[in-house]
């Protein structure tokens, strides 16, 4: 049986929550039907060359997936990081994402807030997910708990040692976890005399 171009869009919606236009191809769908499918308000952009279905409820998520989507060498890192592992009840407005030193600051109509990375601090400490049916990159907790430490004048001392402090007490992380990507964000002087008192 052969499917029309919309029931192929469709059964590709049914599979991730966000389509980018350059990955129709594959499926043998022209641009133009999804254009097509905007117009009828079957579809709607939700960001530069990002579409989903009009219908779609919207999860916690959904911006994650996005996100990952449209910038798919990115890390979701920081706040949205703590998010994303349920070890904050912040829901920042911008998804935060960490981007290679050198790379060329992408064009987005998505909420998102870049910060650079390099060497071992950007490539340690990955985990792969699949949100909404998109694989998205996030750091590990500990990871995140030592890049809140980093940029604790960004985001405040405060979350960091709430995060520290959370992510102890609900047993996710060890101390060696903690004081191992300490050692990798280069914050082990910083993180010190609070790591010392949680092993007290």
């Amino acid at each position: 049986m052969n499917l029309t171009a919309e029931q192929r869009i469709l059964d590709l919606f049914g599979k991730q929550s966000v389509v980018r236009s350059r990955d129709l191809e594959q499926y043998e769908i022209s641009r133009m039907e999804i254009s097509r499918l905007c117009k009828r308000g079957v579809v709607q952009r939700v960001g530069r060359g990002l579409y989903r279905l009009t219908t779609a409820g919207i999860t916690e998520h959904q911006t994650l997936a996005e996100v990952g989507k449209a910038i798919p060498h990115g890390v979701v890192c920081l706040l949205s990081a703590l998010r994303f592992h349920d070890l904050t009840t912040q829901a920042p407005f911008e998804v935060w994402m960490a981007i290679d030193v050198k790379a060329h600051l992408p064009k987005t109509s998505l909420p998102i807030k870049f910060v650079r990375f390099s060497g071992p601090s950007l490539r340690e400490g990955l985990e792969v997910h699949q949100v909404e049916g998109v694989e998205i990159k996030v750091y590990c907790l500990a990871k995140t708990v030592a890049d809140c430490f980093k940029y604790r004048h960004k985001i405040g001392l405060d979350v960091a040692l709430e995060a520290l402090r959370e992510s102890c007490k609900s047993g996710r992380c060890t101390i060696d976890d903690l004081w191992r990507y300490a050692k990798v964000c280069r914050v082990s002087n910083v993180m010190r005399p609070y790591l010392e008192a949680l092993s007290l």
